[in-house]
């Protein structure tokens, strides 16, 4: 097997960057998720995601890294692209100077990070594009824990709850460096195979296939002898550097999502979601989300190894039976500078 293609997602649910090599970090691949958009509420900003707003789907970007970059400083290109509308473009700093910037709270999946609140000229052209108020952060240095993969640990219910719910601020805190996220949903990467996703294009009619970019992939595998293999990956070898795959990605409506035109899709395309919770609820502990793709970790002894499309691809590891979704079921904050 090989690496087909390599992508990032420097604005967490806009559409990613493809990538032909990049370095492996412990957190993703490098600009991975580092910036994000929340929605300004009466009483709070809300985490906006493709799955709600898939008007995020017009929005494309293009990262011109530090070396291709007369200044050295790099930046990603954001192109809006409405269907029968004018096309608009932004240059957003690729590592920007957070320093003195007002910081805002940002939870997703019951763990949290501050977040550091962008310039209001870059706030405006987002709310100008969406036609409500927005604004965009950057992760800084701040991380948060996974709380996801804990299958040792039981949805805590009733009196028992009560009786160590101080204990479980601590397991989360104690996660190591290698299990601590950005703006990413739940783990630092997702593989998925090409194999499965012909096997989701044959669903759909005739001269129709399935956009391998709505699943929102890190690494896309070629080679596999059959679709669906990877449910039982428990580590793969990507040329130099091995990821662990902890858990399955459940899937949710936006796959079904035109992105042509960013609204909810029409047809068959529409309904891929329903055509995989046929046969594709295989996590017993997401039983109502059909699965596609892996999500893991980086080894930490591969940090900063680098990897590129065409590169071998090797599973090292291989589980006896589909592992199950779990989290620990609290919010916490968690910021480790670096």
């Amino acid at each position: 097997m090989k690496i087909s293609q390599l992508y990032t997602y420097p604005i967490k649910s806009l559409r990613p960057t493809a990538l032909s090599e990049t370095a492996v970090t412990r957190h993703g691949f490098p600009y991975d998720r580092k910036y994000m958009l929340l929605r300004v509420r009466p009483d709070r900003y809300e985490p906006m995601q493709v799955s709600k707003v898939t008007a995020m789907t017009l929005f494309f970007t293009r990262i011109i890294f530090p070396d291709e970059d007369e200044s050295g400083a790099g930046s990603i290109v954001v192109t809006f692209r409405p269907p029968g509308g004018q096309e608009k473009q932004l240059s957003v700093p690729l590592q920007p100077d957070v320093t003195g910037l007002d910081t805002v709270e940002v939870t997703m999946y019951r763990s949290g990070l501050d977040g550091y609140k962008m310039q209001e000229s870059f706030n405006k052209w987002f709310s100008d594009c969406f036609g409500y108020d927005v604004v965009l952060v950057h992760v800084g240095n701040n991380t948060r824990p996974s709380l996801f993969g804990e299958q040792e640990i039981d949805k805590p219910t009733g009196s028992w709850f009560s009786s160590i719910t101080s204990l479980v601020p601590s397991l989360a805190m104690s996660k190591p460096d290698y299990d601590q996220l950005t703006f990413t949903d739940c783990a630092s990467y997702l593989v998925v195979s090409q194999k499965s996703l012909d096997d989701v294009s044959s669903r759909l009619p005739d001269g129709e296939e399935m956009d391998i970019t709505k699943f929102r992939p890190n690494v896309v595998v070629d080679g596999a002898e059959s679709a669906w293999e990877e449910d039982l990956w428990g580590a793969v070898r990507l040329g130099d550097a091995e990821i662990s795959l902890r858990h399955n990605c459940g899937r949710c409506p936006s796959i079904n999502i035109d992105y042509s035109t960013g609204k909810p899709g029409t047809g068959e395309a529409g309904t891929i979601l329903k055509k995989l919770q046929k046969d594709r609820r295989i996590d017993t502990g997401s039983k109502y989300s059909p699965v596609f793709g892996r999500y893991g970790f980086l080894e930490p002894k591969d940090d900063a190894k680098r990897v590129r499309i065409g590169d071998e691809v090797f599973v090292t590891k291989r589980n006896s039976e589909p592992t199950t979704w779990s989290a620990l079921p609290i919010e916490k904050k968690c910021q480790n500078p670096r």
